[in-house]
């Protein structure tokens, strides 16, 4: 029989502080660990005694079951709670980083993450609702404001926190750094709403819908972790995950949305903010996470940086809405949600724009600079627009929306990093090829090149090698400079496109009817 539940009536004080930073800490830790592994896959792979394509399924594993996980997290909170769900995650969670780091081989690493990722599902959409719903009506902005820096920060301290770990003690560390995280998180959220935790209902499971899901989303997440590398639809593999993906996708899309009993609610796409709040949110959320990823690689291909330096060098992103996502949060109601994201969305096609213009002989001055003041657009851009598509929902519908939400946006996340790498891949042979014809002995400019550097080097073979690294160098960079600018479009696409959205009739962001 399931227990009454208290009346809620917002936090205040000390509990309302401890609350802010234990899902805090759920947060981060759970978003750090998506990251964190990706500069430690050379030394896994030759510790676990592995190749490195073999090692990067420590990645996918985790990356295809959070994916899965994600959507769930309105069914799995209806039938626990919203309180208690998130601490049976946290927990199981610290226990699989705990039995990562303890991994004997590749195959347990793997199964250790796949349960990593599944128990992690819905950890992040949940430290959502549960700040919204125990702060005051008047502070839900500031509530997603804390919760933003979170998601802002951790991607970005993953990489740099890893490569430090990983070269000054040892791998399982990356792992092993969650387990005090977990239990402190936790404990303090248990002690807080244990006695104000939401409504339980036993409800069916829609098994029909869930096996649709897992099938649809597991094979499309691995399509696009390993598109690049097997030469997307040029591989018969990935055409038949595409296949699968696609015909799996459909039917749960037709059978979620006749379903008594729905394992994940498609009807909120009905309503119009949460419709247009997470596209944008989502395809702004693609191209931020591609340029990310596209960033540190530029620097340590073209430009001779270490992983260590190439992260510092991005990490400047996330200085400023450290304190500005506050004051956004407290501010944002003076301004029409839909201002916010445009201004969000102009500086990021400003910066992109400039970013366009890098040459070979930037200086790291010049990287930073730029990656600095993005953090105006950033500090601006997930809180107005989480609050905007959130607006207007009821109660009992938040899990279940920000759930969703969180999943379309970190899959976009996934869809960023395929796209942008294979596209940067191939522009760079394209202009390589376009470089490379210049180049013969009836061109003028390449002869007087070839006498310049045999006045350095009488070896021809020296002269070639120098020819293709130049060549190379070059290609790299206009790819890149082309992608940036392609960004700055996008962006700027986006400003306009956030207007599809109303502006929220009532409350401060989020709707009154949010509140407790």
């Amino acid at each position: 029989m399931t227990p009454p539940v208290l009346p809620r009536e917002p936090l205040h004080g000390p509990p309302l502080f401890l609350l802010t930073l234990a899902l805090g800490l759920g947060t981060f830790m759970q978003v750090l660990d998506t990251s964190i592994a990706n500069v430690s896959l050379p030394a896994i792979a030759g510790d676990l005694a592995v190749s490195p394509d073999q090692g990067t399924w420590v990645i996918t594993s985790f990356a295809v079951s959070n994916a899965i996980a994600l959507p769930l997290t309105g069914w799995l909170s209806r039938r626990f709670g919203e309180a208690r769900l998130f601490v049976i995650s946290t927990l199981l969670f610290t226990v699989a980083s705990w039995l990562c780091g303890l991994a004997p081989n590749l195959p347990m690493l793997i199964a250790f993450r796949v349960l990593q990722g599944a128990v992690a599902g819905p950890m992040i959409p949940l430290s959502q609702s549960l700040l919204l719903g125990n702060y005051p009506p008047e502070k839900k902005g500031l509530a997603l404001a804390l919760w933003s820096m979170t998601v802002i920060i951790a991607p970005i301290m993953g990489p740099i926190l890893g490569g430090w770990i990983t070269d000054n003690i040892n791998w399982p560390w990356i792992f092993y750094i969650n387990n005090p995280v977990g239990v402190l998180s936790s404990f303090l959220t248990w002690q807080i709403l244990k006695t104000r935790d939401s409504e339980r209902h036993i409800v069916p499971i829609d098994r029909i819908g869930l096996a649709l899901l897992v099938i649809g989303i597991g094979t499309l997440q691995i399509l696009l972790d390993k598109g690049n590398e097997l030469d997307w639809f040029e591989s018969q593999t990935i055409v038949m995950l595409g296949i699968t993906s696609l015909v799996a996708l459909t039917f749960f899309i037709a059978w979620e949305l006749t379903d008594a009993h729905p394992v994940v609610d498609l009807h909120l796409f009905g309503r119009r903010n949460f419709l247009v709040g997470t596209l944008v949110l989502s395809f702004g959320y693609l191209v931020f996470f591609g340029n990310v990823v596209l960033l540190p690689l530029w620097l340590q291909i073209n430009m001779g940086y270490t992983a260590t330096w190439a992260g510092l060098a991005a990490a400047p992103i996330g200085i400023l809405p450290v304190f500005l996502a506050p004051f956004v949060g407290k501010n944002m109601n003076k301004l029409d949600l839909r201002v916010w994201a445009s201004c969000s969305f102009a500086i990021f096609a400003a910066v992109s724009l400039w970013n366009s213009h890098f040459n070979t002989d930037v200086s790291i001055g010049q990287i930073v600079m730029p990656r600095l003041l993005m953090g105006f657009g950033v500090a601006a851009f997930f809180v107005p627009l989480t609050s905007l598509t959130l607006s207007d929902l009821p109660p009992q519908m938040m899990a279940s929306a920000t759930g969703l939400s969180n999943f379309s946006r970190i899959l976009a996340g996934s869809f960023g990093t395929s796209l942008s790498i294979t596209l940067w891949d191939r522009r760079t042979s394209y202009y390589h090829s376009v470089l490379a014809e210049h180049i013969s002995p009836f061109n003028p400019v390449s002869v007087d090149a070839f006498d310049a550097l045999r006045a350095l080097s009488p070896s021809v073979s020296t002269d070639a090698s120098l020819i293709e690294r130049t060549l190379n160098q070059q290609a790299v960079m206009l790819a890149t400079n082309e992608m940036f600018w392609l960004s700055g479009i996008f962006f700027a696409s986006l400003a306009l496109l956030v207007w599809l959205a109303r502006p929220p009739r009532r409350g401060p962001g989020i709707a009154p009817s949010g509140a407790h």
